[in-house]
């Protein structure tokens, strides 16, 4: 059967109406989702149409992709970033997409990409303070002006469950020795958790660990099934000082009422907590509170809301609890709120408020702050720095007692979005100095004594092991001297210190000591070919020289100068004798008395007796061999530039070991 032409028109524009409808009512449930606060279900509403709108209606699949953004933002799902260059693509007629992309590029560690979004905002809007401190922030970090905080981060698996959000640890006690922590994971497999509109993931439940004997945390398990028996979304919570109330977040999903997230309390009685009350603090119940935070004096409590009558977004609040109720509520002022969010307040042992913040200079997404007031009023606002914040969402800090060792929550290195609990801490700074003391021909000395003098008042006499190793503790912004001895040879001092050090270290100080009772060669001891001149490069062999005698005060010596074989021996034995001379001169020239000193020349009387070391060095030599000249003679030539280069040497001897001691 045929149609005519009229009939196929009427069936396309049918279609295209059919398919407008359509389109238009689901993105009214998209909206719906949207401003209900689902935003994990109307991300993925406005992600699925985004499809489905045509390329011609660019206006369109903006708005779509903006929305799709926003929603991707709020649960620190990665996709915002796609959704935004999306929105941009099209045109989407706000500039604010210029900031939020923005954000989302600082969060996600594109500073320098950040950076200009902020700037083609602020074209718009040239007073905003979120892009302006975006800015800020960005280049500091650029410019690597924000110095790292000491402490180190690591992520405390033990709490963390995967694919599930785990956050915001409290210590119900001062021994810290207990943590309640909220998550999205599942305690009971009988027991069919609702999924959260706005997140995707299961509700929230608060779940508890504790140190066992062995200072081990346990498996985290649930709290306790009455205190949510309708498995609703529970979130952060907050403890008295005592521990027996506890204070926390709740969230209805109720469709047929407006509502906003709620504080509640519970007492405990021996083990088990009472039904939960309702803390009134507004009267509208339309606006959210949440994230307590209960201060040391057990009456102070801080909250997030997002009430009309603050700085925009959600900011931190404070009043007094009386009886079930928040009374004298105010809000902290624009030093802590600003259009952005203020969330998650914590408070120290000591009284010192921390909170998280988007709207302040920071690395990106939620940053910790620290507080610190005068009079009552807030005084100062500081980041606390890297490690603990990064360019993702960081929040939710606790410390233990009066430790610097606590944790915090982030979604760092998540590409989901899921948080996880990390735990900080300043590192046990240790100081060590180890090392080895050998003779001049590298053995081991196995019984030197290495005796340690310092400023902080600790002093140390450590014996060698049998290896003639070591080694000392040493304390903070510590100088100290160090002496090495053993019995026949002579001592030698150095010197180290500890001071200004932020990390730990471990210094290698080797000691190599001299014999009293044999020649010992002074290395590197160089002089102008057939001449007496020391050459520039014998400085740092002659320190070493000058050093010994300075460390060994009651000792003299005699140089030594020794040649070769080539060229008759009374020449040699002249150019030898002044050679010594110059190294006299030298140390004389350097402080050192001149009776504690004598010179010779040995031209080329005194060959070298080989060693062990040398007979290992050189195969064609062997122990007890002298390197004479009826020896050298018989060599190769390229051996014979050995054993002469050997011979030239310039060599010191212990003479007396009183001078000035009588």
């Amino acid at each position: 059967m045929r149609c005519n032409c009229s009939t196929f028109i009427f069936i396309i524009f049918t279609a295209l109406v059919f398919q407008g409808c359509s389109l238009n009512a689901r993105i009214k449930k998209a909206d719906k989702r949207y401003e209900t606060g689902e935003y994990f279900e109307a991300g993925e509403l406005y992600h699925r149409l985004y499809g489905s709108v045509p390329y011609k209606d660019k206006l369109l699949r903006s708005e779509i992709a903006f929305k799709q953004g926003e929603c991707f933002r709020l649960i620190n799902n990665y996709r915002a970033e796609m959704a935004y260059q999306n929105a941009i693509r099209y045109k989407y007629p706000d500039s604010l997409v210029y900031l939020r992309y923005a954000e989302v590029l600082q969060r996600n560690g594109n500073y320098a990409e950040a950076i200009r979004n902020f700037k083609i905002f602020l074209k718009h809007d040239s007073t905003n303070l979120v892009a302006k401190n975006g800015i800020a922030a960005s280049e500091m970090i650029i410019d690597q002006k924000m110095k790292p905080a000491s402490y180190k981060v690591s992520r405390a698996d033990f709490l963390n469950a995967r694919m599930t959000d785990n956050f915001s640890p409290a210590f119900p006690n001062s021994d810290a020795d207990v943590l309640v922590f909220t998550s999205s994971r599942s305690y009971n497999k009988k027991v069919v958790m609702k999924n959260n509109t706005i997140t995707g993931l299961p509700n929230n439940n608060l779940y508890t660990t504790r140190k066992n004997a062995a200072g081990k945390w346990e498996k985290p398990t649930l709290l306790s099934e009455e205190l949510n028996p309708n498995h609703e979304d529970m979130g952060v919570c907050s403890f008295s000082p005592d521990g027996k109330i506890m204070y926390f977040t709740l969230a209805h999903q109720a469709l047929d009422r407006a509502v906003g997230t709620e504080i509640f309390y519970t007492n405990r009685a021996g083990g088990s907590w009472s039904t939960p009350q309702k803390i009134k603090i507004f009267a509208d119940s339309t606006i959210s509170v949440a994230h307590p935070a209960i201060a040391p004096d057990g009456e102070t409590m801080y909250f997030v809301s997002d009430s009309k009558e603050g700085f925009g977004g959600k900011d931190i609040w404070k009043g007094k609890l009386e009886k079930g109720e928040l009374k004298y509520v105010e809000n902290l002022g624009s030093k802590v709120n600003t259009s952005g969010d203020e969330m998650f307040p914590t408070v120290r042992a000591d009284g010192t408020l921390y909170f998280s913040s988007n709207g302040l200079p920071g690395y990106g997404g939620l940053d910790i702050f620290k507080v610190t007031f005068k009079n009552d009023s807030v005084s100062t606002v500081q980041n606390v720095g890297a490690p603990v914040n990064s360019s993702a969402d960081d929040f939710g800090i606790i410390f233990a007692g009066k430790s610097e060792n606590g944790f915090f929550s982030s979604n760092r290195n998540d590409r989901k979005g899921y948080d996880a609990i990390y735990s900080f801490g300043v590192p046990d700074i240790a100081y060590l100095v180890e090392g080895k003391v050998v003779d001049e021909k590298g053995n081991a000395i196995s019984d030197a004594l290495i005796r340690l003098i310092s400023n902080t008042g600790f002093n140390a006499r450590i014996q060698t092991k049998k290896d003639g190793t070591y080694r000392i503790k040493l304390d903070k912004d510590m100088d100290c001297v160090m002496m090495a001895s053993a019995r026949g040879y002579l001592n030698q001092e150095n010197k180290l210190s500890t001071r200004g050090l932020t990390e730990s270290q471990t210094f290698t100080t080797d000691f190599q000591l001299s014999s009293i009772s044999r020649p010992i060669q002074i290395e590197n001891i160089f002089y102008e070919f057939g001449k007496w001149d020391l050459t520039p490069a014998s400085e740092a062999g002659l320190q070493v020289l000058v050093k010994l005698l300075n460390d060994n005060p009651n000792i003299t010596i005699e140089i030594s100068a020794n040649t070769d074989m080539i060229g008759n021996n009374a020449s040699n034995k002249i150019l030898s004798e002044k050679r010594a001379k110059s190294v006299v001169d030298y140390l004389i020239a350097h402080g050192i008395a001149s009776d504690r000193l004598t010179s010779v020349g040995n031209g080329e009387e005194k060959p070298v007796v080989v060693d062990a070391a040398l007979a290992a060095k050189y195969p064609f030599m062997k122990v007890n061999d002298v390197l004479d000249e009826n020896f050298v003679s018989k060599l190769t030539p390229d051996q014979q530039d050995i054993a002469n280069q050997i011979n030239r040497r310039t060599e010191f001897r212990v003479v007396k070991m009183t001078y000035k001691l009588y």
